[in-house]
């Protein structure tokens, strides 16, 4: 069960990756660093994930300092805190909801962190996903950057799928069963490739903007 640490576990999947498929190579170069991502693993880092659900960057960094400043990053902060409160830091209704069934899974012992930090990603990812609002792309992502599992992607996610057409060269936009098959052929580096995927989507972007 392999751990993402530090940058030098980045470059380490990166170069296993560019050997296993060439191409990514041209990513790499146009992206340049790769970013480690990681951020601890516990409550906080799974409900700034669910902030981050189907919302802008800017608008999840702008919601999580709010609720940072309302100190609802613990469990119990969150259980005690009213609903209303937490919709004033910028929550949805529905990702408020989402927030107190965390909390309450975490006081009923459903959700433990220290087991899904230890558990294969099957056992983790349906331990995750077994609270409300806590979905696959959620459950991958906190693995992914929270955890840092090295094998484990999210195929669901609209910006890894539309890197992929735009560095494979593919005619349309893998949907989630292809770019998990495609995804396949990455492990056991399935989370640095979607680094990379990032990296390299964000740097075509940004030279699009340059060049309107």
């Amino acid at each position: 069960m392999r751990i993402i640490e530090n940058d030098a576990d980045i470059a380490e999947g990166v170069a296993a990756l560019i050997t296993m498929e060439p191409v990514f190579q041209k990513a790499v170069d146009l992206a340049g660093h790769i970013p480690l991502r990681r951020k601890p693993a516990g409550f906080a880092s799974l409900l700034q994930t669910v902030v981050g659900q189907q919302v802008s960057v800017a608008a999840a960094a702008s919601i999580w300092d709010r609720i940072e400043s309302a100190g609802a990053t613990t469990a119990q902060a969150v259980f005690d805190m009213p609903d209303e409160n937490l919709r004033a830091c910028g929550l949805s209704r529905p990702k408020a909801t989402y927030a107190k069934a965390i909390a309450e899974a975490v006081f009923s012992g459903t959700l433990s962190f220290e087991a899904c930090s230890d558990a294969p990603v099957p056992d983790a990812m349906k331990m995750l996903c077994a609270v409300k609002g806590i979905g696959p792309w959620t459950a991958e992502i906190y693995l992914m950057f929270s955890v840092g599992r090295a094998d484990v992607f999210a195929p669901k996610d609209l910006a890894l799928q539309e890197a992929a057409k735009l560095l494979f060269e593919l005619q349309a936009r893998p949907g989630e069963r292809e770019m998990a098959a495609l995804a396949r052929e990455w492990s056991p580096w399935r989370a640095v490739a979607a680094r990379i995927l990032w990296a390299y989507y964000r740097a075509v972007k940004d030279r699009e903007g340059i060049r309107e």
